[in-house]
């Protein structure tokens, strides 16, 4: 009986082998599945890197944002757009001094760009450039017809700031002082 397994096995072996020589797929592919799944286009075309930046900046995610603004200039180029929302980024992240890079490049490449004469004239409010911050505030608001109210809150602020910088001998007096005792121990002493 071993004798006979062991003489059928080379024809065993060439029916196994032709069988898998079969032309015709396991799995038919066509498009008239009705299990198939429909196709579904390249997943780097179907996210803009703009929106996909705006989205992030409005969850919080900055630094996620700045990459998605990074990615939408290399793409698309640097457009004012893209230079703005960078700087915007870049504020958002405390990084004053780049964000007011970006934002006067912006302005060189198109001057009359409202958001990117808003947020330079945030920058400079935070800088404590108040003076420069109202004259760009003032030609955003120019620009704008007075329509948004974020640009007129912000040259509010830089009025008041501004205003607020002035000496008078009666704030000298109210603000408390520092007075040295022995041993190099400082005292704090208010003149009220």
């Amino acid at each position: 009986m071993r004798l006979t397994v062991l003489k059928h096995a080379p024809l065993f072996f060439l029916i196994v082998a032709l069988a898998a020589c079969n032309a015709t797929p396991r799995l038919d592919t066509g498009d008239d599945d009705v299990y198939a799944p429909p196709s579904v286009g390249p997943l780097d075309d179907s996210l803009d890197n703009m929106i996909t930046g705006d989205r992030l900046m409005e969850a919080g995610e900055y630094e996620l944002a700045l990459r998605a603004y990074y990615r939408a200039g290399v793409e698309d180029g640097l457009s004012v757009d893209v230079i703005t929302a960078i700087g915007a980024a870049n504020l958002a992240l405390g990084r004053l001094g780049q964000a007011e890079e970006q934002f006067r490049a912006a302005l060189q490449r198109q001057q009359d760009f409202v958001p990117a004469l808003n947020n330079l004239g945030a920058v400079l409010i935070e800088q404590g450039e108040y003076g420069e911050a109202r004259r760009i505030l003032e030609q955003a608001f120019a620009l704008d017809s007075g329509s948004s109210e974020t640009i007129r809150d912000n040259l509010r602020l830089a009025i008041a700031r501004m205003e607020n910088q002035v000496y008078t001998g009666e704030n000298e007096q109210n603000q408390p002082g520092l007075i040295r005792r022995g041993g190099g121990r400082y005292v704090l002493q208010s003149s009220l």
